[in-house]
C-alpha cells in the first residue's frame, strides 16, 4: 500500500482500489495539516473548498432571473423586471424585499407617480415586477396596496401620409429599406420584423407569418408584392453568408423553447436562419455558444430617424409608426375593421377602432366654416 495525495479537491473521494497490471494501490485523503510544505494559497483553497456550493444560496436578482426563465418570460421583460426590482432595493436603501411589505410597495410606487412623474404603463411595470418579487420569488403576499395612481392619458396615434411613407423609404436603402417596407407594407412591429426567420417567408400566398408576436401569439399578415423580388435577391445573400458560416463552424441559430434538443440538426437549416441577420458572430450569454443572432434593432431605428429628418417631417414618428399608417391606409381604402384586426394582431376591437379617429380628413371630417369665407 502506498498513499497518493490527489489535492484538496479529491477530499470526498472514498477508498477505492485500483488494479494495475499486478499492483494493487489504495488511495487514501491525507488530512491538509499533515503534508509536509502545504503552502498558505493550498489552506486557503481547501477551506474553501469545504464550503458546499449547494448551500450556498443564490443572490436574490439571480433568483428571479432564474424563474423569469423558468416561466419563459422574455428578455426584454426579464431586464425591465430585474432592473425595476433592483431600483426598488436602493429605493430603500438596500434593505432585503423580504424584510419590507405593503408600506415600502405602497411608499415607492407612489414616489413614482408624485414625485418621478412616470407615465401610468410605466407605474404599472414597476408594480408588475414587485408584484411577481414577492409573490413567486419571495412566496409573500404583497398586501393590500393604496396607490396614488399615474394619470393616464388618451392619446392618438402618429400617423404617416402616403406622400410621407414614399418620402421616408426613399431616404432608407439596402437592407434599412426592406425592413422599413415590411414595417408598414405588413403592419409589423419592429421586433416582429427583426425577428422573422427565412421559413416565415410564403412567397406561394404572398403571406408572412408572425411567429409569438405579443402576448406569445402567431398571425397571419400580407405580404407586399412590390417587395416579393427584393426579398428573394436578398434571402439569396442570407443563404451565401449561412455556408459561409457553416464552412467556418458555425452557422447554427438561436431556436425558441425546447426545440433544439427535439429537432438536433434544426438551428443549422437555412429555413431556421433569421431573414435579417447580425453582421458579425456574437457570444449568446444564456446558452454560452458563439452563433450569428439577428441584426440589433437600433440599427433601423437609428435609420428611420435619420430619414424621417431628411425628408423634412416634423412629426415626432418611429418604426412603430409605419404600423399606425399601415391600419390607417387600410382603413381609408375601405377594408373592413376587422380584417384590419386580424392582420395587426390585435385581441380587442377597441385597440383597431382608434385609427378610425385619424384617418378622416380634418377634425372627425368636418369641413372647417373658414374655408366657405
Amino acid at each position: 500500500m502506498k498513499n497518493t495525495y490527489l489535492g484538496p479537491f479529491k477530499k470526498n473521494l472514498e477508498q477505492k482500489k485500483l488494479k494495475e497490471e499486478n499492483s494493487s494501490y489504495q488511495i487514501k485523503i491525507v488530512p491538509l495539516q499533515e503534508l509536509p510544505g502545504a503552502d498558505e494559497s493550498e489552506k486557503k483553497l481547501y477551506k474553501e473548498d469545504n464550503i458546499s456550493r449547494e448551500t450556498r444560496k443564490p443572490k436574490l436578482l439571480d433568483e428571479v432571473k432564474a424563474l423569469l426563465r423558468i416561466k419563459h418570460y422574455s428578455k426584454r421583460t426579464e431586464e425591465a423586471y430585474i432592473e425595476w426590482i433592483r431600483r426598488y432595493i436602493i429605493f430603500h436603501n438596500k434593505k432585503h424585499p423580504a424584510e419590507m411589505g405593503e408600506k415600502e410597495i405602497t411608499q415607492y410606487l407612489n414616489h413614482l407617480a408624485q414625485k418621478e412623474n412616470v407615465s401610468a404603463s410605466t407605474q404599472n411595470l414597476a408594480l408588475c415586477a414587485i408584484v411577481f418579487l414577492y409573490k413567486q420569488v419571495l412566496k409573500k403576499e404583497p398586501g393590500e396596496l393604496k396607490l396614488t395612481w399615474a394619470k393616464k392619458g388618451k392619446k392618438l396615434p402618429i400617423v404617416f401620409s402616403r406622400v410621407e411613407v414614399r418620402k421616408i423609404l426613399n431616404n432608407l436603402n439596402g437592407i434599412n429599406r426592406i425592413m422599413a417596407n415590411l414595417l408598414y407594407g405588413s403592419g409589423l412591429r419592429l421586433m416582429e420584423c427583426i425577428r422573422l426567420r427565412v421559413k416565415d417567408i410564403d412567397f406561394e400566398y404572398d403571406n408572412i407569418i408572425v411567429r409569438s408576436g405579443k402576448g406569445k401569439k402567431d398571425r397571419v399578415t400580407v405580404l407586399p408584392e412590390s417587395l416579393k423580388e427584393k426579398l428573394k435577391e436578398h434571402l439569396e445573400k442570407v443563404e451565401k453568408l449561412h455556408n459561409k458560416d457553416l464552412e467556418a463552424g458555425y452557422g447554427s441559430v438561436y431556436l425558441p423553447d425546447a426545440l433544439a434538443r427535439k429537432y438536433r440538426n434544426a438551428s443549422r437549416e437555412f429555413g431556421w436562419q433569421y431573414l435579417f441577420p447580425a453582421s458579425q458572430i456574437s457570444f449568446d450569454e444564456r446558452t454560452g455558444i458563439s452563433r450569428r443572432h439577428h441584426v440589433d434593432e437600433s440599427v433601423l431605428q437609428r435609420a428611420v430617424k435619420k430619414a424621417i429628418k431628411k425628408a423634412g417631417i416634423r412629426k415626432q414618428g418611429s418604426c412603430h409608426t409605419f404600423r399606425h399608417s399601415f391600419a390607417t391606409h387600410l382603413l381609408e381604402d375601405g377594408y373592413d375593421i376587422r380584417t384590419v384586426q386580424d392582420l395587426l394582431g390585435h385581441e380587442n376591437l377597441n385597440t383597431t377602432m382608434i385609427y378610425t379617429h385619424v384617418m378622416k380628413k380634418g377634425g372627425l371630417g368636418v369641413k372647417s366654416p373658414a374655408d366657405r369665407l
